[in-house]
């Protein structure tokens, strides 16, 4: 991205994620949910990313470091910072961070508006040649009242009004000493509030309707995607290496072995796989996205525990489970014997008949590492059937 004079803008970002978002309806906070595959927070600091943000602060929750660091791993230039109790102090925590290696410019947007078009930014660092400020506006085109309870008290002129978007963009200097002032005083609405209570005006540039907040349930799903397919289908595929001193969990069933699987979790390499094709097919992301094997917390956690995931996840966008085929590869154990078990333990967990769960065995003819017996791999393939009214 350039300037009007060609030259590479120089700027850094704050993208404020320390919020519960609880009204979205998911199963996290909505900057680490799945939007689009990926997670919210991951699309705004990929987006700055790649507009030239040299810097990107991300203030987030307390304790919420090992799932950011799993929604934001990879991008170049983030750091994480907890946040405070109101947005305001989370933006000036975030500033406090960058003040150590001050740049030029910096935009300060919400993880809740992922869409986040190339163009937008542009407007905004450009407008930041005649201004200390700047941010993205768009027409209010509704009529506006004025209200007392539930009855109408008066109208309001919607020629005047503008609906406000982020990022908001300032010069640095200007916007840190602002929220360093406006510490104790009641808690601002955005931060171009901070800067103009400071005394400075802010230049009004073209939003986008792209940057649409994400706020209730309805707004993760993808109104402009053409309608659901009665049925979709994902594959997963997974391996755990075998080793001596572990438990052998194979489709929820503890098989009894003179080796074990290590890895993530309870290492149920089949459970994993049928987690894979589930999510897959109902393009959440994968395993890892929902439970990072860097987290602590769901060391020797029972994979069932992932498959429910899976499944509530799929009812969530509308889909349930029509059937799941699993191939275990390996030369040992003996998997005949426990088939039944499986796929009665795996069809429970699908909330299926056991007549739609099908549970394989074969072997690679002792080639390869499944073949000397050094580990189990796992495929699965599963349908999703799409809910009546979805």
């Amino acid at each position: 991205m350039t300037t009007s004079s060609t030259q590479p803008a120089s700027f850094a970002a704050i993208i404020v994620a320390a919020g519960k978002g609880l009204r979205a309806g998911q199963p996290l906070p909505k900057q680490f949910a799945l939007w689009r595959g990926k997670p919210v927070v991951r699309h705004s600091a990929q987006a700055l990313a790649d507009a030239g943000a040299e810097q990107i602060v991300v203030a987030i929750p307390e304790g919420a470091d090992s799932v950011a660091e799993a929604a934001l791993g990879g991008i170049e230039g983030v750091q994480l910072t907890t946040g405070g109790a109101t947005r305001q102090e989370s933006v000036r925590l975030a500033l406090e961070t960058l003040a150590g290696n001050p740049p030029a410019n910096v935009l300060i947007h919400d993880a809740a508006r992922p869409d986040l078009p190339d163009a937008a930014v542009e407007r905004l660092i450009d407008a930041l040649d005649q201004h200390c400020g700047a941010i993205p506006v768009l027409p209010v085109v509704d009529s506006l009242v004025t209200a007392e309870s539930d009855v109408m008290s008066g109208t309001a002129p919607r020629e005047h009004m503008r609906r406000v978007q982020t990022p908001q963009a300032f010069r640095f200097a200007e916007i840190l000493v602002a929220h360093r002032a406006w510490e104790g005083a009641p808690t601002a609405g955005d931060d171009a509030q901070v800067l103009r209570a400071a005394g400075h005006d802010i230049a009004l540039v073209d939003g986008d309707e792209r940057l649409h907040k994400l706020t209730f349930a309805e707004d993760f799903m993808d109104h402009h995607a053409p309608p659901l397919p009665a049925m979709r289908v994902g594959t997963g595929f997974d391996v755990h290496r075998l080793a001596a001193g572990e438990d052998l969990w194979l489709c929820g069933v503890k098989i009894d072995h003179h080796k074990g699987l290590a890895g993530h979790s309870d290492a149920d390499v089949g459970l994993h796989a049928v987690v894979d094709a589930i999510l897959g097919a109902c393009a959440q992301g994968d395993i890892g996205d929902h439970f990072p094997p860097s987290d602590p917390q769901w060391k020797g956690v029972p994979s069932s525990r992932f498959v429910e995931h899976a499944v509530k996840l799929a009812a969530e966008s509308g889909w349930s489970v029509g059937n799941v085929d699993l191939t275990l590869i390996c030369e040992a154990p003996k998997i005949g014997p426990h088939r039944d078990t499986m796929r009665a333990t795996l069809a429970e967990m699908l909330g299926v008949s056991v007549q739609s769960v099908s549970v394989k065995a074969t072997t690679t003819e002792k080639l390869g590492f499944t073949g000397r017996g050094e580990g189990i791999a796992a495929q699965a393939v599963a349908t999703l059937i799409a809910k009546a009214g979805s």
